[in-house]
């Protein structure tokens, strides 16, 4: 056998395999999915009885828990946004499915906290406050605790925006996607929390086409996802109502497992999460 011929069918193995990683991935999110979507319904009619059987029992409006259920509202509907424009924006089957795993989950997501805020009396928005406020009771915190946040691959909560998608390699301009202590992340261009993506990031996605949008949104999701998971960790910390506790960790479960996938998938398009 000759020398290409040997590159030739190293490379077919380590396509096969990263497959086959990739296939592994798919399995545990369903898996994980299916388990919120059950889990939900019995978290939303959980949330009614609780609020409903003492008046003690309601969040008040500067609460953890109306606070959290407000800005992951705001910080999932993006995520759904995101997902149908990649959908519009590729053929490829497995970014289509992911996009649709998201919409579909983080919808419902939004419509049981909102639900929530119905029941408990409580406004979806509130002007006054800056997003993610609530989570300034946890500046102090120690986040290496179990319940802290714990990525597998050891990436960190800042993420640069001046990424060239197309190829995975970085070029940091500054942008802060992440965590400027709990409370204290600064808005810019439309970004409000942690992990959302700027006005200028949603134009470049509308635009691209191909491999360059799969890209641009796995990078651009994984962001999301990862300033999600600390919010949700926050409510975990925080938040008094148990249904909307165990919701969180739901969130943290799914999109950690998410966050494994997105990164095969980003490897096998020879790109790769933003620092």
């Amino acid at each position: 056998m000759t020398g290409r011929e040997n590159a030739a069918g190293n490379e077919d193995a380590e396509h096969t395999s990263r497959r086959r990683v990739t296939r592994t991935r798919w399995a545990a999110v369903g898996a994980v999915v299916l388990a919120l979507v059950f889990a939900g319904t019995a978290a939303v009619a959980s949330a009614g009885r609780d609020s409903g059987s003492a008046a003690s029992a309601v969040p008040s409006p500067d609460s953890a828990d109306a606070g959290f259920a407000r800005d992951m509202s705001v910080h999932h509907q993006q995520a759904v946004e995101m997902s149908f424009l990649v959908r519009d924006s590729t053929d490829d089957e497995e970014v289509r499915r992911l996009a649709y795993d998201i919409a579909n989950t983080q919808a419902n997501q939004r419509g049981m906290m909102l639900g929530w805020l119905d029941l408990w009396g409580l406004p979806k928005q509130d002007a006054g406050r800056e997003p993610m406020a609530w989570m300034a009771a946890a500046d102090g915190m120690d986040m290496g605790s179990d319940d802290g946040m714990s990525m597998d691959d050891g990436s960190t909560m800042d993420h640069g925006s001046g990424t060239d998608h197309g190829s995975g390699t970085d070029h940091s301009s500054g942008t802060d996607h992440g965590s400027a202590g709990h409370g204290a992340y600064e808005p810019h261009d439309g970004s409000l929390m942690a992990g959302m993506a700027t006005k200028t990031e949603l134009a470049r996605l509308r635009d691209a086409r191909g491999e360059r949008a799969e890209i641009l949104y796995l990078q651009l999701m994984t962001d999301h996802h990862k300033g999600g998971v600390e919010m949700a960790q926050g409510c975990v910390r925080l938040c008094e109502v148990g249904t909307e506790k165990a919701l969180a960790r739901g969130m943290v479960t799914a999109q950690e497992s998410e966050l494994k996938l997105m990164a095969d998938l980003l490897a096998a398009r020879g790109a790769k999460p933003r620092a």
